[in-house]
C-alpha cells in the first residue's frame, strides 16, 4: 500500500487524468465493460505501486503504462475471443494515443485558463451547465433571465473560449495552422 500521507495526492493525480485514462483504454478494448474493469484493475495496481511513482514527473504518462500493462493481462486471459487484436495492433494504438494526451493535456490546461479570463458571471454560467448540470430553463430561473438570452450568453461563451484556446495552444512544427 502506498503510505498514508501519499494517499490524498494519489486521489488528486488519479481524478485529474481519469477521464483521458479511461478513453485510453476504450481505444484497446473492444467491449465498454471489459474496459471499465479494466481500468480498475489499473487503479488498484497504480495505488499498490504509487509509492514508486516519482513525484514531479509524468503521472498521465505513468498511468497509461500500468494501464496498457493490464490491457495486456486481459488479452492474455481473454485470447480464446474472436475479436483479439495483435500486440503489435495495441501498442501502435498505445503510441498514437500517448503522442495525442500531451495535446490534449495541454489544451485542457490552457481551457482552464482561458475561462479564469472570463468574467465572474460568464464562469457561474458555465459552472451551472456544465459542472452542475442545470438545464436552460433551471439556469433562467436561478438566474432571472430568459432561456433564449442565456443560449445566447453561451453560445458567445463558447466562441470565446474556442478562439482563446485556438490561439494559446501551441503548435507542433509540423502542424498545419
Amino acid at each position: 500500500m502506498s503510505p498514508p500521507d501519499r494517499a490524498e495526492e494519489f486521489v488528486f493525480l488519479l481524478a485529474r487524468h481519469e477521464r483521458l485514462l479511461g478513453a485510453y483504454v476504450m481505444t484497446m478494448v473492444p467491449h465498454p465493460q471489459d474496459a471499465d474493469d479494466i481500468l480498475q484493475e489499473a487503479k488498484v495496481v497504480m495505488w499498490r505501486h504509487f509509492g514508486k511513482f516519482e513525484l514531479g514527473t509524468n503521472f498521465g504518462a505513468w498511468a497509461r503504462k500500468v494501464a496498457f500493462h493490464q490491457v495486456l493481462a486481459y488479452r492474455k486471459r481473454k485470447h480464446r475471443d474472436r475479436l483479439d487484436f495483435s500486440e503489435d495492433f495495441l501498442r501502435a494504438v498505445a503510441d498514437e494515443a500517448e503522442s495525442s494526451a500531451d495535446r490534449i493535456e495541454q489544451r485542457e490546461r490552457v481551457l482552464h485558463e482561458c475561462v479564469a479570463k472570463l468574467p465572474a458571471d460568464h464562469r457561474e454560467t458555465l459552472n451551472l451547465r456544465y459542472q452542475e448540470n442545470l438545464s436552460l430553463e433551471d439556469m433562467a430561473a436561478r438566474l432571472g433571465r430568459t432561456v433564449g438570452a442565456l443560449y445566447r450568453l453561451l453560445s458567445r461563451v463558447r466562441h470565446v473560449l474556442h478562439e482563446c484556446v485556438s490561439k494559446n495552444v501551441s503548435r507542433p512544427e509540423n502542424e498545419p495552422a
